[in-house]
């Protein structure tokens, strides 16, 4: 009688050496503002699971409460079911030890600050952080759109893993995400970033490291000269938006925009591609800066270059610029 031939059902399955490469499975994120939110949401949804580090418990509920209200929304407007809701939020954990990222296959910082220099420190400390609690394999991002990609990397001791993968955040239906390499990103961890961003559902755009990217280098020096024509008298604020809206096809005008985004983060901008390329076209506009020092932000304080009612639609009452007193 033949022996009974014994197969194991692991013989069947994917050996460890043939399992599919680069694959994410884990993710975690720095700063769970707005854009973390956005970013943590992208990624739960698609299936993975997300971790996001925050300075204190108290922001951590917070931040919760912002998701939770975001998921509603999307129930709202018939996107999800609350059993689809309770799934993508027990893929997100939030905390406030930087421990809890080991297991991460990328981690993406996107924090905020208003002092550009106080920034770049605390994300060099940041960064730091997170490769003594993650494997050699894990990739370090950043999302801010300065070239500050090359520069972070030398306080790593593998240099190669940094790399910038920005979310336009103005619009958080764009279904486009730039992808940017730096110096020392090597090909590997590069394509990485590109399949990862392709798992969420994105459109990556390849970018080289340049102040500003595509995104907000093109979008600030079209602000900057809306503010130039506008000053020159050439036309009215709502001329000039229809203009652009009209024959271009934009969904919002530059103020509109501008607006939208929130000044003092466009003076921002502006200042970093002035401070890189000492280009006038790059210099902030003065309306622009007059703005902002009367905390005329746009939509988030209901007054920048239009004003605002408290659900953040335009006022049927609009207050002049005073564009004469510049």
């Amino acid at each position: 009688m033949s022996e009974l031939l014994v197969e194991q059902i692991e013989d069947y399955g994917l050996s460890q050496k043939d399992k599919p490469k680069n694959q994410f499975s884990k993710i975690g994120i720095i700063g769970c503002g707005m854009v973390g939110r956005e970013i943590s949401l992208a990624v739960s949804q698609s299936g993975m699971d997300v971790v996001f580090v925050e300075l204190s418990e108290e922001r951590i509920q917070h931040s919760i409460r912002e998701l939770e209200k975001n998921l509603d929304k999307q129930i709202d407007h018939w996107g999800m079911t609350s059993g689809e809701k309770k799934l993508v939020l027990s893929r997100i954990k939030g905390t406030t030890n930087f421990v809890d990222l080991k297991g991460c296959e990328l981690v993406i910082e996107c924090i905020k600050s208003k002092s550009n220099e106080l920034l770049f420190e605390t994300r060099k400390s940041i960064f730091i952080k997170i490769e003594e609690n993650v494997c050699d394999k894990c990739i370090i991002a950043t999302n801010t759109t300065a070239a500050i990609i090359t520069e972070l990397s030398l306080f790593l001791k593998n240099k190669d893993r940094s790399i910038g993968i920005h979310f336009l955040t103005t619009n958080p239906n764009a279904r486009v995400v730039e992808v940017v390499r730096g110096l020392h990103t090597s090909s590997e961890n590069y394509d990485n970033a590109v399949k990862f961003v392709k798992l969420i559902n994105k459109t990556p755009i390849l970018v080289e490291e340049s102040p500003g990217l595509i995104s907000v280098r093109v979008v600030s020096a079209m602000i900057n000269e809306a503010c130039d024509v506008l000053m020159e008298g050439v036309g009215s604020r709502e001329s000039i938006d229809l203009t652009m809206k009209n024959y271009f096809g934009l969904i919002l005008g530059p103020f509109e925009l501008a607006d939208k985004i929130g000044l003092d983060k466009i003076q921002s901008w502006m200042d970093n591609l002035y401070d890189e390329f000492g280009f006038m076209k790059y210099k902030t506009s003065p309306l622009i800066r007059r703005l902002v020092r009367a905390n005329h932000l746009g939509r988030k304080t209901s007054q920048g270059f239009y004003s605002y009612d408290k659900n953040g639609k335009r006022s049927t009452k609009q207050a002049e610029l005073h564009i004469i007193d510049l």
